[in-house]
């Protein structure tokens, strides 16, 4: 009999090892390995081979802009200092010359590259808000 209740506590410890164990596995979260709720979209892009001879002493940088209703972003190029911009708040009108002017509400964007020649202004009543992801020299 003694035998007996020893291979049962064995059994029963056992048993309870193994339930632990999986208690504790449950308990502490893995790491997960693929993406779960997640939505990437590129808004706007410029392949900087075909803007730039060389990256060298160039930086990109993000930027969060805020135009006041009646601002103007001056007339300027972006030869070898491609941007992109998206508007998350209210609204801008890029002029480009020799093209239609174009009017970028939240969730718009553009790209500009070289070949570009271009003014902004937020003929808005509110602010307008937009992130703007420049390329541009940086100084030593």
């Amino acid at each position: 009999m003694a035998d007996h209740n020893i291979g049962f506590g064995i059994l029963t410890s056992s048993v309870v090892l193994v339930a632990s164990t999986l208690c504790l596995q449950a308990a502490i979260p893995q790491a997960p390995t693929e993406n779960k709720g997640l939505k990437a979209v590129e808004l706007r892009s410029v392949d900087l081979s075909s803007e730039i001879d060389s990256v060298q002493g160039r930086k990109l940088r993000l930027m969060l802009l805020t135009l006041e209703p009646g601002g103007v972003v001056g007339l300027h190029s972006h030869k070898d200092r491609p941007t992109v911009l998206h508007v998350i708040k209210g609204a801008l009108t890029s002029h480009p010359q020799g093209k239609p002017e174009v009017v970028l509400r939240a969730g718009d964007g553009l790209a500009e590259g070289k070949d570009s020649n271009f003014w902004v202004q937020n003929t808005g009543s509110e602010p307008a808000e937009f992130i703007w992801l420049p390329v541009y020299e940086s100084t030593p």
